[in-house]
């Protein structure tokens, strides 16, 4: 994550040729990382309570992934504070972060993650292209925390945005999605493929997404925080919250998966994670300035630079953790990726597995999630 004291943004109307410098740029970097960005090495996973030894479980080690945005706070609490690995005892807790969540479902298909914190798209779109022998979800972790961010002189109102450059983290990743979905809703043509159409859409690193915007190469960014907070600090505003576009305002945005072969295998470990990350939860919404001081400590550890107050200050408040998969939004959003061309019309029956989360729950003496609906139904043991 980029520290937002860098230079001031350039001059009204500077040159479009710098733009689209940046542009060629930002076009060779991702087209160099492929689909997925490569993960970033595990920081030393957190120390073992004192103890734990005698607490063992069935696998000497889980590797969790998790990537360095707000949005994946449990992930980043959890496992900064010692909350995880505390319920892990002596199954050493590793970690590998990603940039986005198609290289996070390479990682578990290939075993090299077992947990994963993820969005849904992704996760969808391994559960289809595996014929569902990949994953399966088995806790929420967060919602809301996502916002289209504008350029305030080039776009005023939300007709304003046909024509623009708009930015999102990865071609098929869940926010892509999202602006393709909206944009359709309103009767804009894009071609998903290419992003181009009556939105220019532009596939983006969120670390790459601030220069981008200060340099005029896109017009906004439809993002996750903290990249939207990052946005408004260099000038932006916020057009749409995405929160306001789902009933009672709550959508996933981040979710817990497993690779079915580790959770055949080592379902105590998955509990064990699952009881950390509902301690976690609870941990932060009665902790909620401690916990955003945890939070920002840990993007420092993973990134090299913490958060400034400005920035952190504005996101932090739209971050929701939650156990709840809210797994009717989940089937939307896949209908959303079919309707954009992304995803053939999904099965997702089967995708989820909440049998372990609920049997968390329920010796917490809190109440069940909410099940899914139908053509999402879980694997309930």
């Amino acid at each position: 994550m980029d520290r937002l004291a860098g230079p001031p943004a350039p001059a009204r109307g500077r040159g479009r040729p710098a733009a689209a410098a940046l542009l060629l740029l930002l076009a060779a970097a991702l087209g160099g990382c492929g689909y997925g960005s490569r993960p970033d090495p595990a920081v030393a996973g957190a120390a073992a309570p004192a103890g734990a030894a005698a607490a063992r479980l069935s696998a000497d080690s889980v590797t969790l992934g998790y990537f360095p945005n707000l949005t994946h706070a449990t992930a980043l609490v959890g496992v900064r504070e010692g909350l995880i690995q505390r319920e892990l005892g002596g199954t050493t807790l590793k970690t590998a972060t990603f940039n986005a969540g198609p290289a996070e479902i390479e990682a578990l298909a290939a075993g090299s993650v077992d947990i994963g914190f993820i969005g849904p798209s992704p996760a969808v779109n391994g559960y289809v292209k595996s014929k569902g022998r990949s994953l399966r979800i088995v806790s929420g972790s967060a919602s809301g925390g996502v916002k289209l961010v504008v350029n305030p002189d080039r776009i005023k109102t939300l007709d304003d945005v046909r024509g623009k450059r708009i930015a999102t983290p990865q071609l098929g990743n869940t926010q892509d999605v999202a602006l393709l979905d909206w944009a359709a809703a309103r009767g804009w043509k894009i071609d998903a493929a290419s992003g181009k159409g009556d939105v220019s859409v532009v596939r983006t690193n969120n670390t790459i997404t601030p220069d981008a915007y200060r340099s005029g190469a896109v017009d906004g960014a439809w993002v996750p925080e903290p990249t939207a907070s990052k946005l408004v600090a260099e000038g932006a505003t916020v057009l749409l919250d995405e929160s306001d576009l789902w009933p009672g305002g709550k959508f996933v945005i981040t979710n817990v998966v497993v690779s079915q072969k580790f959770l055949k295998e080592h379902p105590d470990v998955v509990e064990a994670v699952l009881r950390g990350t509902v301690k976690t939860n609870d941990w932060i919404n009665a902790h909620r300035d401690g916990a955003k001081a945890s939070a920002n400590a840990a993007l420092k550890t993973l990134t090299g630079k913490e958060l400034e107050p400005e920035v952190i200050d504005r996101a932090w408040p739209s971050i929701l953790v939650t156990d709840d998969p809210l797994a009717d939004t989940l089937g939307a959003q896949a209908q959303h990726a079919a309707r954009a061309g992304l995803l053939e019309r999904p099965d997702l029956t089967g995708i989820y597995d909440l049998g372990p989360i609920d049997k968390v729950l329920g010796s917490l003496h809190k109440p069940p999630v909410t099940p899914p609906g139908p053509g999402t139904d879980d694997q309930r043991r």
